[in-house]
């Protein structure tokens, strides 16, 4: 039986966008000296706001007003900090309803994404911090605030990201120069209005919009302490060039190409489940995004078959449907570059399919696609699609399955499927990545600490470890 969904529409009355942005910068909204820009929602190519742009002149200004504001908030106590972050979190939750909308509109992501994922762990990573700010001492990574911290921050999270990188910075007593991306700026000017509805002092999250010459600016400030990206690993790699030589504490945390690894013993069903939350969740915008499907032959075309059967129930659309699993693309450049990586998965012989999808006429849309056939050599086994694309590799034995795995410049996460503790354990000790996912997948929490290996860039963000980043190593 085939069930028609009628359409559930989440408001767009919470929100209350404004025709105009202009850059937050001790305490206040300010112009910028830049060339404004234009935000879009990808779902309609809908002009949202047209956004202030951050020049080098600009980004001084966000830069001195921190540095100022750093001299009292590094000297407040971590108790009084905390209440500050405690505030924020709570207003986050207050809120979480209009940012979610916000979202998903700037974003194109699935509302039911951005309201059941995504707020949530906002708030829970600021929560968390605060819990940490009077306790920086029983840590181990000392209780120094480095200084400035200039921050930039990806499309696919812009919420989700500002928090992993805002909250444990002030807790340790460090201020703040984020710049969001440049297609996704509405939620952390919004942020910057909540930062102001909790009487966080003025310089002490300071956030500046623009392009990539914005973001280079921040980074490449003298007088900035630590700098935290998440992005390209071709972006990371420039940003390690910039700053080397210099005393800039740095994290990237960079591109990833991960492995779900499923064996002959696992709970297809449940595997199933798993490679989907893995790569057409958020439309595949996930760096660490299980876009290599590595499954035993014995069990190849079982499970195939039941994951293109449940792809075909998959409901791609309206973002703001709660009935919509795939939303749109976030850009028309990301977009180009799916395809451009899709057609030469093609041409170079691997086996494409997709459900019957009907996309929307308008916005940027991309159906979630399977290749069979693939090859180690592929581009797209190689190369990050970021998109909702899989690529199907087999394999017979353990070890093969971790060669394959590891078999890439990448190393942030993996998934294993298995219902052999033992088989998990050997083969999750064999994984070269950061994070390696037992029996589940894109599974995340505050406490626990993110990053990669290799071209995944280096360093740790959330957890306990997420402090060290922040802080000045004990002498």
């Amino acid at each position: 039986m085939i069930f028609e969904y009628a359409p559930a529409p989440e408001s767009r009355d919470v929100v209350d966008i404004r025709p105009s942005y202009g850059l937050f910068i001790n305490g206040e909204f300010v112009d910028g000296s830049g060339t404004p820009f234009k935000t879009v929602n990808p779902a309609s190519e809908e002009t949202l706001a047209e956004v202030a742009s951050a020049t080098e002149a600009d980004v001084d200004r966000a830069v001195q007003a921190a540095r100022k504001a750093f001299g009292v908030w590094s000297a407040l106590p971590g108790s009084e900090r905390a209440k500050y972050l405690f505030r924020i979190a709570r207003i986050i939750q207050e809120r979480a309803r209009e940012l979610a909308v916000l979202e998903s509109l700037d974003n194109g992501k699935p509302i039911k994404e951005s309201r059941d994922v995504d707020l949530p762990l906002v708030a829970a990573h600021f929560f968390y911090y605060a819990g940490w700010a009077d306790k920086l001492a029983y840590a181990g990574y000392g209780t120094t605030p480095l200084g400035v911290a200039g921050q930039v921050i990806p499309w696919n999270f812009p919420l989700l990201m500002l928090a992993w990188k805002i909250a444990p910075a002030l807790a340790c007593g460090n201020t703040v120069v984020l710049k969001p991306a440049e297609t996704t700026p509405l939620t952390a000017l919004l942020f910057a209005e909540i930062c102001q509805q909790a009487d966080l002092p003025p310089g002490v999250v300071n956030i500046v919009t623009g392009a990539g010459e914005t973001g280079a600016a921040v980074v490449g400030h003298p007088d900035v302490d630590k700098v935290a990206f998440t992005g390209s690993t071709e972006v990371g790699r420039l940003i390690a060039k910039s700053v080397a030589g210099t005393n800039k504490k740095v994290t990237l945390e960079l591109g990833g190409k991960a492995a779900n690894i499923v064996f002959d013993d696992a709970a297809i069903d449940q595997a199933v489940e798993g490679i989907v939350t893995g790569i057409f969740f958020n439309q595949g915008h996930v760096c660490c995004a299980g876009s290599r499907l590595l499954v035993q032959e014995s069990v190849a075309e079982e499970l195939l078959s039941s994951l293109k059967r449940r792809l075909s129930t998959l409901r791609l659309g309206d973002p703001l449907d709660k009935n919509t699993d795939i939303g749109a693309i976030n850009s028309a450049a990301q977009l180009a570059k799916i395809r451009e990586l899709s057609d030469t998965g093609e041409a170079e012989g691997a086996d494409r399919w997709s459900p019957a999808c009907s996309l929307p006429d308008k916005g940027f849309w991309f159906p979630p696609t399977v290749f069979t056939g693939v090859s180690q050599s592929h581009r797209i086994a190689r190369e990050e699609i970021f998109g909702p694309v899989l690529s199907v590799l087999t394999f017979r034995t353990p070890a093969e399955a971790v060669e394959k795995a590891n078999n890439t410049p990448y190393g942030l996460s993996a998934g294993v499927w298995t219902e052999k503790a033992s088989r998990m354990l050997w083969t999750a000790s064999k994984l070269r990545a950061g994070v390696v996912w037992s029996n589940t997948f894109n599974k995340f929490d505050p406490t626990s600490p993110f990053g990669g290996y290799k071209e995944s860039g280096y360093g740790r963000e959330g957890g306990r470890h997420g402090l060290e980043a922040y802080l000045k190593e004990i002498s």
